[in-house]
């Protein structure tokens, strides 16, 4: 069966380590040696034998008797294999506790049965739901240290019920155990005859395996873009759903369409025709696109991202400095990243109260909080509940990730996908105002999707000089896929209207993305119209659209490539 990640969270001291120590040492996980190591360490400190030193793998933290950094180790039952987390429960190691507790399937809630449920097991009980981890169960540790006693164990499983409830989390099972003694680990405790539940390991083993990641719609991240031989491999992680040879794609956030021609291969034996949730792979596509890291593959007829410059999230908030309005931070969502501001803080939550407030202006360290952020650009993203991978981020503040924050919803974008012009009787959409840079990093060209995004009317002005392009005062836009013109002089838009309508006036032409044509005359451009219908009438024909687009395009006449080693626009 596949494997399951399990993260056991609670407040210091309640004795989470201690737990899970004493489930490797039960089940004789542990490799050999170990348990003579710590038996030598807690000699030298003078310190009594804990089974949480078995996890602690640094002996500074065995001395001081925390947990510090997160510890994952490779478990297993007769039934599946398993990665353990043990994460900080101490308030000042919540960092590393959302690290390790981030790609966990399913949690334990250690809570101390003296001490019950305290803010910091709030704090974290709230964390897990903010990660969306809804597979929680509660392991009421220390049960030897009150006797035993129902009631107690009765009253923390109302308290826990009582707060995990609004949050939408249902606790799977309620364990009472005792770490230290071995009460309910791997086998039934007689100290506890009134509990007839599972033992711990018996929950792990009953947890539910099944990963229907496969099943959900395809979401493959853009890696890098490799040329190799004669193949240009667009590479990266899938992150859900399947790929297969002769799929229709989209590329987010762009929409561009194309087909997968191959699943790249280095050998004869590794060729395949799929590629699946969790696998790393290339891919080969019929159309050749300026593709760039950060984009997002979808299958063309599965749910599309959102894509979008503004979104809501909820976050947490992790950074030295406060989180501020209106400063620039790095939002990285998967292989994305772009430079954002956080345009309004809806509300902060007490993590242990549940309490909210508004009308606040920063964030302090241990903050979570309901906030807007608008991006420099759009980006191709899902809600957190469609799709885990794509709709988580970090916050970066100078080099330090200081926040993780999940999307609850796209917000209306402040500008179009793309540049319309509006007309009485046309509406078209035109990348002249995209810039293009040479990478000199990865030698190759990028293009870059335009900051203009505004629509336009006959009467208004348009921009003519950018940083890879510069138009005349007088020019006219074909815009051939769209079967539609636009005039421009004195750098103002004159008309807007099909290109059946258009006159040749002698000024210079453009298509839709910018590129001069090689056109003088009326005839010219009737007859550059009528071929380009004729090559893109199915079926396409790849070389004859190379060909057109050769015989009369060029790039050169009113656009530049600009050196770049980080293009930012």
């Amino acid at each position: 069966m596949n494997e399951i990640k399990i993260v056991f969270v609670g407040h210091v001291d309640h004795g989470k380590s201690t737990v899970i120590g004493r489930l490797l040492f039960d089940t004789k996980s542990l490799p050999e040696g170990v348990v003579k190591k710590v038996r030598r360490i807690a000699n030298e400190t003078g310190k009594p034998f804990e089974y949480a030193y078995l996890l602690d793998a640094f002996e500074e933290e065995q001395q001081q008797g925390i947990t510090i950094d997160t510890t994952q180790i490779q478990f297993a039952t007769d039934k599946r294999p398993y990665v353990i987390i043990d994460a900080p429960g101490h308030k000042e190691f919540l960092k590393n506790m959302i690290s390790g507790a981030a790609n966990a399937n399913a949690a334990f809630l250690v809570i101390d049965a003296r001490q019950g449920v305290r803010e910091q097991s709030k704090r974290h009980a709230y964390m897990l739901s903010l990660l969306g981890i809804k597979n929680v169960s509660v392991v009421v540790n220390k049960m030897d240290l009150v006797e035993y006693s129902q009631s107690t164990f009765d009253r923390i499983v109302d308290d826990i019920k009582n707060f995990l409830r609004p949050l939408g989390v249902e606790p799977k099972k309620f364990i009472p155990v005792s770490g230290m003694v071995g009460d309910n680990i791997t086998r039934p405790s007689t100290n506890t005859p009134w509990y007839d539940g599972d033992t711990l390991i018996e929950a792990l083993d009953a947890l539910d395996g099944d990963d229907d990641s496969d099943q959900k719609f395809l979401r493959l991240p853009i890696q890098d873009v490799y040329k190799f031989d004669e193949r240009r491999i667009i590479a990266g992680r899938i992150e859900s759903g399947v790929i297969s040879v002769g799929d229709r794609i989209k590329i987010f956030p762009e929409g561009r369409e194309t087909t997968v021609r191959e699943i790249a291969y280095w050998l004869e034996r590794d060729r395949k025709n799929s590629a699946r949730s969790g696998e790393s792979t290339g891919i080969c596509v019929v159309d050749e696109f300026f593709n760039r890291r950060g984009e997002l593959i979808t299958r063309a007829d599965d749910q599309p991202p959102h894509v979008s410059d503004r979104l809501r999230a909820s976050v947490f908030w992790m950074g030295r400095a406060p989180l501020t309005l209106d400063k620039k931070y790095k939002l990285k969502l998967a292989t994305q990243e772009v430079e954002a501001t956080v345009e309004q803080i809806v509300r902060t939550i007490d993590a242990a109260s549940l309490e909210s407030k508004s009308d606040v202006r920063e964030l302090k360290i241990n903050d979570v909080a309901e906030i807007i952020v608008k991006l420099k650009h759009a980006i191709a993203f899902d809600v957190f509940g469609d799709c885990r991978a794509t709709g988580r981020f970090v916050l970066v503040d100078g080099y330090d990730v200081a926040g993780g924050g999940i999307i609850n919803a796209a917000e209306a974008s402040t500008v179009d996908e793309r540049p319309a012009f509006i007309g009485e009787n046309v509406t078209a959409h035109g990348e002249i105002f995209d810039e293009f840079y040479y990478d000199v990093e990865r030698q190759e060209i990028t293009h870059v999707a335009s900051p203009v995004k505004h629509s336009y009317r006959v009467g208004d002005e348009i921009p003519t000089n950018g940083i890879s392009y510069d138009y005349p005062s007088d020019f006219d836009i074909l815009i051939l896929r769209e079967d539609a013109f636009i005039s421009v002089r004195d750098k103002k838009i004159t008309a807007i209207d099909r290109l059946e309508r258009f006159e040749y006036e002698g000024a210079p032409l453009v298509n839709g993305r910018g590129f001069g044509i090689k056109i003088h005359n009326a005839d010219g451009v009737r007859a550059m119209i009528e071929e380009y219908r004729r090559v893109h009438t199915p079926p396409i024909d790849r070389k004859a659209k190379a060909e057109f687009s050769n015989r009369y395009f060029f790039f050169n006449q009113f656009r530049t490539l600009k050196f770049y080693f980080d293009y930012v626009i």
